[in-house]
């Protein structure tokens, strides 16, 4: 089966933030929302610094390299803040969450680190949107987190530029036609309800169309961070 893919992304820096930390980047065989941290040093930077490493790792893979080389791409992120905080050490401090998907042939892995999610909506009698990821806070990572009283929502895992646990979640599957994805930063989920972001990207509509209908649900649910979100269309190949 031959596939193609259709993308769009859009960004918002919200009600509340005076500068957007966001970025995003939409190629042909990746794509990736970086989410500078609030309240850390230069959070744009670190995530443009991040796209701007993922960048060179856009081009085709054989299916059985998409892990190894997601990886290495997420490495290259990491290694790169590391060089540009030794370059400039008054960045020294920011990081960056990070979500992104390669794919090649009938397959796709997704690699994130922080809490930038990645959902998929996949054709059915009964549609649903699917997770694949998990939010890399404090509380999910604990095994006897119920047990924990007052354990704060954040981020255990994050790229900043140390070496030590910052590699990522690697969820490989196979890719369906029809099938729909979203990345996107924490201003869109969990801001909006999830009801209402299953709706969008359960329209018809392109998606341009619906990542404007995304980010204005964010914008509607108060804005309180910065918004932004990947839509990737799956569809057979015509001959």
């Amino acid at each position: 089966m031959s596939l193609t893919v259709e993308a769009a992304a859009r960004t918002h820096v919200g009600l509340v933030r005076r500068r957007n930390e966001d970025s995003v980047y939409v190629g042909q065989s990746l794509f990736a929302v970086a989410d500078g941290l609030g309240g850390h040093v230069a959070g744009d930077i670190a995530s443009a610094t991040a796209i701007e490493a993922l960048r060179r790792y856009d081009r085709p893979v054989a299916e059985a390299d998409l892990a190894r080389v997601a990886g290495q791409a997420v490495s290259a992120a990491n290694t790169a803040l590391r060089n540009k905080i030794e370059a400039e050490p008054e960045l020294a401090g920011m990081g960056t969450t990070l979500v992104a998907i390669l794919w090649s042939g009938s397959k796709f892995v997704l690699a994130n680190v922080g809490d930038s999610r990645g959902y998929l909506l996949r054709p059915s009698s009964a549609p649903q949107m699917i997770p694949i990821t998990e939010d890399h806070i404090y509380g999910n990572l604990l095994s006897d987190a119920n047990s924990v009283p007052h354990l704060p929502e954040r981020l255990a895992r994050f790229l900043d530029g140390r070496a030590d646990g910052r590699s990522p979640d690697l969820t490989t599957r196979n890719l369906r036609a029809g099938d729909r994805f979203l990345l996107c930063s924490d201003g869109l989920s969990p801001v909006a309800p999830n009801d209402l972001i299953y709706a969008a990207l359960s329209s018809s509509a392109a998606p341009a169309a619906t990542a404007d209908q995304l980010i204005q649900l964010a914008i509607d649910h108060g804005g309180p961070d910065n918004a932004t979100v990947v839509v990737i269309d799956f569809r057979r190949l015509e001959a």
